[in-house]
């Protein structure tokens, strides 16, 4: 008998060797014994001293309370004897009905503790690299949508909050979401995916190939209708615009740090349903026609995407220098502003003082000029340097 079968199957391996559970990755016994990874769990799952314990295979501390209650069966076996009552029972057979309560609470508490550390591990890098060998080895299946040209797709959650969606799958090709098509999967919280880990996946990858080419049997249509939808943006482009840029036609290695080739393939002309009877298109105003064909839509010019590129050379600018010119002109605007808040109260106090002066003149005059005994003149309380009426 080799020694390799006397070893007992981990808990983890056996969770993610259950029926429904090929989505999850086997996270290592490191990565859950750093109490950094696992900071804020505890008052999200009950139990969780003895979830953690059950997940790393660790056997529970033995009950100092177990030859306290073999004590107390012999005494009462001593004073009841035969005589027992009707439903009575033993404290050991107390003790094993508890504890087989509190074993399935604690199984239930270390599979919700298991997928939220499962939620954090694929988002590290041990965790990434590990899915992303189940995706080159198409584990978590393909896009059901006929224009993805069967596009692997990635397990994903709609929501990070345990028992609120179940796991959906994500598309790269057509960026939209899928119900998983085998019905064991429906059990699986979307939670324990969580909705970081579909686009670090693709920044962290940019260099996957995602979309293969379609092999189309209606080619001619399809040219046809992206020569259509061509003509009809640059139309519209060339309408709209009020200078003469010309639009490069290379298009550049990477867009917002993703290839050109990868930002979603599947759409845009020759990837969208045309809806048509005795081949004449439905018109969009009929009651049948298609509706909000703009989800699918894609720019011709891929360049129109790179929005931070678009912004400075709109500017004059250049992009690596624009933040270093920002924060420049930011501090001359700051400088500007104090400049100015100061030559300001100058002002007030020369104002002031000014007033002072004209006032104390003023009221001087109007004492003086009145008749010997000062009564003609203005009251000293006339702060304005009105002179008295004669």
């Amino acid at each position: 008998m080799s020694s390799s079968s006397n070893v007992a199957e981990s808990w983890i391996s056996s969770f993610c060797g259950l029926l429904g559970h090929e989505y999850f990755a086997e996270v290592s016994e490191d990565f859950i014994e750093d109490d950094f990874n696992l900071t804020g769990l505890q008052s999200q799952v009950p139990m969780y001293k003895e979830a953690l314990e059950m997940i790393l295979d660790v056997e529970p501390e033995e009950d100092d309370d177990e030859e306290d209650e073999e004590e107390e069966d012999d005494d009462d076996d001593e004073v009841l004897g035969d005589e027992k009552p009707t439903g009575y029972r033993r404290a050991g057979d107390r003790r094993h009905l508890r504890m087989a309560s509190d074993l399935s609470v604690i199984e239930s508490s270390a599979e919700l503790l298991y997928g939220l550390i499962h939620q954090r591990y694929i988002t590290s890098r041990p965790g990434i690299q590990q899915m992303a060998e189940k995706y080159e080895l198409q584990h978590f299946g393909t896009c059901p949508r006929v224009f993805c040209n069967s596009c692997k797709v990635l397990p994903v959650g709609c929501n990070d909050t345990p028992g609120q969606e179940t796991v959906k799958l994500f598309c790269p090709c057509c960026l939209d979401v899928y119900t998983p098509p085998n019905s064991r999967f429906q059990a699986v919280d979307g939670a324990f995916f969580g909705t970081t880990f579909g686009c670090l996946f693709f920044m962290t990858f940019p260099e996957l190939e995602i979309g293969a080419p379609r092999a189309s049997s209606s080619g001619a249509a399809d040219a046809l209708l992206a020569i259509q939808s061509a003509t009809a943006e640059s139309k519209s482009r060339s309408s709209s615009a009020t200078n003469s840029t010309v639009m490069p036609t290379v298009q550049p290695a990477l867009i917002n740090g993703t290839a050109p080739h990868n930002l979603a393939p599947g759409l845009g002309p020759g990837n969208i349903y045309e809806p048509r009877i005795y081949g004449f298109r439905v018109s969009e105003r009929a009651k049948s026609g298609p509706r909000m064909k703009w989800l699918r839509m894609r720019p011709v010019d891929l360049t129109e995407l790179d929005e931070t590129r678009r912004y400075w050379e709109e500017r004059g600018g250049d992009e690596e220098s624009g933040p270093v010119k920002r924060e420049q002109d930011e501090d001359a605007n700051m400088m500007d502003a104090v400049v100015d808040g100061r030559m300001a109260v100058d002002r007030r106090k020369k104002l002031i003082g000014r007033r002072l002066r004209t006032n104390g003149s003023g009221g001087i005059g109007a004492v003086g000029s009145g008749n010997g005994n000062g009564n003609g003149g203005g009251s000293p309380m006339d702060t304005n340097g009105v002179p008295g009426v004669g």
